[in-house]
């Protein structure tokens, strides 16, 4: 390499301050929560940063001229929340072997268990050498480990390359191979499940009104009702919201197109909400909460009205979220995901690695005996 072809690898303090347009061009895929908008908003409305556990940390490399050729959504990370795939028990065991877990170095789209690439770069030779720049800086900073969390499958031959272990996981995605309406999905299963979810929607929406809003739709009281919502689910589920109620504002502001919220009222008192992130051939769920306890509401707003949308928009699958079996018999099968992970010492690098080759055959198997419980046609 030339001087003049010299590019310059650098750890920033932030994705703010870093080029918005050079940024998302390193990402043909278009994926909502690696954009700079979407990490960006989280950094200015504090649900990253001081006092959260997540310092923001992204390694780029730049041309002789400064224009961005590759990144990383990367942070500094205090604790193992908000992360979705759970390290807990190796933090235990290598700080009971007197080692220091805490910080680590995430490489995530935080607080969103959805797939995306984890390496922006359009060149797979500058992708490798941000893999080993995450190396390098774990083993400069003396950080214990580095985990690429919820990557693309067709990402993670780049880690496994780079010798990083690979971890497998499951969700529940459903796919559209070309539905033109909700009875033709409903028409590949069985035809007691089918029954079932005709029931079950027609109830949840009883006296009620599901509107979708987006784009210029939606307004400051909606974020307001839906900041209710999710406080709710927060609370229960993690003791305490990971956005801040800033964060949903700037949602509105900056990814009003990207993101529908879909609202259940009762009368004019709207009473759950479901928000989901639009990707390109993908509708992603991610926040629900409602004031009221009404049965079934709760999978007619997150499931069935997340399938219909696809459908209405032609995209090839919505993800659900994290966990919940529930979602088999919604129409939602088991897909596996996949995580990355480096860690420097040899020994540790060794007990995890045995732990995992013990854990994917585990996963295989649960994921067997998930799909023979599947509410498809068994005649194909």
């Amino acid at each position: 390499m030339s001087e003049d072809d010299a590019v310059t690898v650098r750890l920033n303090p932030s994705v703010s301050d870093l080029c918005a347009e050079e940024w998302d061009a390193l990402d043909p895929t278009g994926n909502p929560f690696v954009s700079h908008r979407f990490l960006s908003l989280l950094e200015a409305s504090g649900s990253v940063g001081p006092g959260t556990g997540w310092s923001p940390a992204p390694l780029t490399i730049a041309g002789p001229d400064g224009t961005l050729l590759a990144a990383m959504p990367a942070y500094l990370k205090g604790h193992s929340q908000g992360e979705y795939v759970f390290d807990h028990g190796w933090a235990d065991a290598w700080q009971r072997a007197g080692g220091r877990y805490y910080p680590k170095l995430q490489i995530a789209a935080p607080f969103t268990p959805a797939t995306g690439p984890r390496v922006l770069a359009r060149d797979p030779a500058l992708a490798r050498a941000l893999i080993h720049a995450a190396e390098t800086l774990c083993r400069n900073k003396g950080l214990s480990s580095a985990h690429a969390t919820f990557v693309s499958e067709n990402q993670i031959p780049l880690f496994e390359e780079a010798g990083w272990l690979i971890r497998s996981d499951i969700q529940f995605h459903w796919s559209n191979p070309g539905f033109a309406n909700f009875d033709d999905f409903l028409a590949t299963l069985s035809s007691r499940k089918r029954k079932a979810i005709r029931k079950e929607r027609e109830r949840a929406v009883e006296g009620l009104t599901i509107r979708h809003l987006t784009g210029s739709s939606l307004k400051p009281e909606h974020w307001e009702v839906f900041w209710l919502f999710y406080q709710d689910t927060g609370a229960r589920k993690w003791g305490r919201p990971y956005l801040t109620r800033e964060a949903f504002d700037l949602i509105g502001a900056t990814m009003a197109d990207d993101v529908i919220l879909m609202l259940a009222y009762d009368g004019d008192r709207p009473i759950a909400g479901a928000l989901n992130f639009l990707g390109a051939d993908a509708l992603y769920g991610r926040y629900w909460g409602a004031l009221v306890d009404r049965p079934f509401l709760h999978f007619e707003l997150c499931y069935y009205q997340a399938i219909d949308v696809a459908i209405a928009r032609g995209l090839s699958r919505v993800e659900a979220g994290a966990q919940g079996s529930h979602k088999l018999a919604r129409g939602y099968a088991p897909v596996q995901t996949r995580s990355a992970h480096f860690i420097p010492h040899d020994g540790f690098r060794e007990a995890v690695a045995e732990f995992l080759a013990a854990e994917r055959r585990g996963i295989g198997a649960e994921q067997a005996a998930l799909m023979a419980l599947a509410p498809f046609r068994k005649d194909g």
